[in-house]
């Protein structure tokens, strides 16, 4: 088949699909964190370490749903940390976020080999059973993450606009002080929405390590940094933040597509998704529109 044939085909759409599971959770669990106030930049760190924390279970009790469990409780976890440091400790988001990172991509490496004997990867792990016999497309539609994630979108979405939950989180994210004033708990607001971020993250690794059937060092390959994107560039907005997950997505699976059609050299075409990124970025810091703007109080604390 030519590159194109492959490009418009069911299957580069079946891969698309697939692949924008995990770039759409760690994205939606930005929006929370994010729309509550809390900078959080742990995104890949969170991925990293549920995709590993999944797999190790799930080979261990031969229960993939028992794996996903442990996946989206570590995400819920490393949520859970990263707030009480930042809203309970006043350490820097961002430092914070960094520290969670580094912990994330040396710790699995460390628990791999001592887990394993392997610094690269784990066992193999057999994750969810589908819909074998029907068509890839098919098969990715029906897939359990998949449902999950579109899920948890609109789950968010109509919290944050329709729950006196959702309310108090957008207050808090815009004038902690005002929300306090009026007796909303911000600090307790802010780590329910960052712990809930998590575990939405915890389940796009889960979804990322199951798809692969096992965990790889490094796995997650700059997908919470480029769901962080997708979160501005969608003005924090759930729904437009998965959609612009899938097209980056798009741009990933294109990438793969192109490294077998053509003779350009693969680190080339590796960067595209993050290149296109960064140019997205550009765009939206030109835009003047008051719905592109972050959330006012991004960042800061009630006085």
């Amino acid at each position: 088949m030519s590159a194109l044939e492959v490009i418009v085909s069911g299957t580069m759409l079946a891969q698309t699909v697939r692949m924008t599971i995990p770039y759409a959770c760690a994205a939606v669990g930005g929006v929370l964190c994010e729309r509550s106030g809390v900078i959080n930049i742990a995104l890949e760190g969170t991925l990293l370490a549920s995709a590993l924390a999944s797999v190790v279970v799930c080979f261990a009790t031969s229960n993939p749903f028992a794996g996903i469990a442990t996946g989206v409780t570590c995400g819920a976890a490393i949520g859970l940390v990263h707030a009480v440091l930042v809203v309970g400790g006043r350490v820097d988001a961002i430092v914070s976020g960094i520290a969670l990172n580094v912990m994330a991509a040396g710790g699995t490496r460390f628990l791999l080999r001592g887990l394993y004997g392997s610094s690269s990867n784990s066992p193999r792990v057999e994750g969810l059973s589908g819909l074998k016999r029907a068509g890839s497309l098919v098969r990715t539609l029906s897939d359990p993450f998949f449902v999950a994630t579109l899920g948890a979108v609109a789950m968010v979405a109509w919290m944050l606009h329709r729950t006196r939950f959702g309310l108090r989180l957008r207050a808090c994210g815009e004038d902690p002080s005002a929300a306090r004033a009026v007796g909303v708990d911000v600090a307790r607001v802010r780590v329910a929405a960052v712990t809930l971020g998590g575990a939405v993250t915890g389940l796009g690794g889960t979804a990322l390590a199951y798809d692969l059937h096992q965990f790889q060092a490094g796995m997650s390959g700059g997908r919470g940094f480029i769901a962080l994107a997708a979160v501005i560039v969608a003005g924090w907005r759930p729904w437009p933040a998965a959609f612009a997950c899938l097209a980056f997505a798009a741009l990933d699976a294109l990438q793969i597509v192109l490294q077998n059609q053509t003779n350009l050299p693969p680190q080339v075409l590796a960067m595209l998704p993050f290149v296109t990124t960064l140019g997205a970025l550009v765009l939206v810091s030109k835009r003047r529109a008051g719905a592109m703007r972050a959330p006012a109080g991004l960042g800061h604390h009630p006085h």
